[in-house]
């Protein structure tokens, strides 16, 4: 039987193709839209970097870049083989500089949470907003954690994989509603991302140390979570929440770890409203249930509007 969502993926595969980019043997995927005319002014909406979790390639995003497209520049990333994450700060920056891209909105989900704080925090003139999704406040929390735990180079795939597909597995039997996105998922993890590929994304997040403060303002800072994500613990949110001291914050009831996949249309809404294309969608509501968002010093969270599980 055809899966609908990989059907989908795959059609978007062909009208956006990967390309790639290398720089000092690192060779990177890369999906980029290209320059979009718009009526805004000259400067006025920052392209977008997509960066991927774990589990992605370039075109998890698909539904987000399809979406987007038309509106702005998209590029998103599948990385490399190897290289540490200082590395591949670098190597981002170049990418941007090679594209005459001065400043760029960086959303990362999850892995690419954490590398989207990092190239904000280390290079902060390149991010004009930072769309933190799914992700992280230290990659420490994870050294005790399988698979991370493991020797990442030389343990068995299997274990590695195991790692991350077990969660899939036990995600499917609670939500067989969302097999279609599980089977994407365990196809990624299973050879669509090989294996080099995969212990190099480990391993670049377990030695990734500590992030620095935050330098951007608050109204440059975007959180994004789900509150039945599996992988990223409440305690782990709460401490995120503080130290990015995010503008605004968009949470999902459910979604778990992949809310871009789960709820694609809700999640480009976020998006677009931050950036400045769109008003609110009336999907989303205050947290409080009143008034614009849910204000705290010029702050405010959102959540979608579905009923909780």
């Amino acid at each position: 039987m055809t899966n609908p969502l990989i059907a989908l993926r795959d059609l978007f595969a062909t009208e956006y193709p990967e390309s790639s980019f290398t720089r000092e043997g690192r060779r990177w995927g890369l999906v980029d839209t290209g320059p979009v005319a718009t009526h805004q002014p000259t400067g006025k909406v920052p392209a977008l970097l997509l960066l991927p979790g774990t589990l992605g390639r370039a075109d998890v995003f698909f539904q987000q870049i399809k979406a987007l497209a038309p509106e702005i520049r998209v590029l998103a990333v599948s990385y490399p083989d190897h290289g540490k994450l200082s590395a591949w700060i670098d190597d981002l920056t170049a990418l941007l500089d090679a594209h005459d891209l001065e400043s760029v909105a960086v959303l990362g989900t999850s892995l690419g949470g954490y590398i989207a704080q990092t190239l904000a925090f280390t290079r902060p003139a390149k991010v004009c907003h930072l769309f933190a999704a799914n992700t992280l406040p230290s990659a420490a929390e994870l050294l005790h954690r399988r698979p991370f735990s493991l020797d990442l180079w030389n343990a068995p795939v299997g274990d590695l994989r195991a790692g991350f597909g077990d969660t899939l597995v036990a995600w499917r039997a609670s939500h067989p509603d969302q097999a279609d996105l599980i089977d994407l998922l365990m196809a990624e993890l299973n050879g669509r991302i090989p294996e080099a590929e995969l212990r190099a994304r480990m391993d670049a997040l377990k030695g990734a140390g500590e992030l620095p403060a935050c330098p951007l303002p608050p109204d440059a800072v975007t959180l994004i979570d789900a509150q039945d994500d599996p992988l990223i613990p409440v305690e782990w949110r709460h401490r995120l929440r503080g130290q990015l001291d995010a503008g605004a914050g968009f949470r999902f009831h459910t979604g778990g770890h992949f809310p871009y996949l789960v709820h694609p249309a809700l999640y480009t809404a976020a998006i677009r409203f931050r950036l400045g294309l769109t008003p609110l969608d009336p999907g989303w509501m205050p947290a409080d249930g009143t008034g614009p968002g849910r204000q705290t010093e010029d702050k405010a969270v959102y959540v979608n509007s579905e009923s909780p599980r």
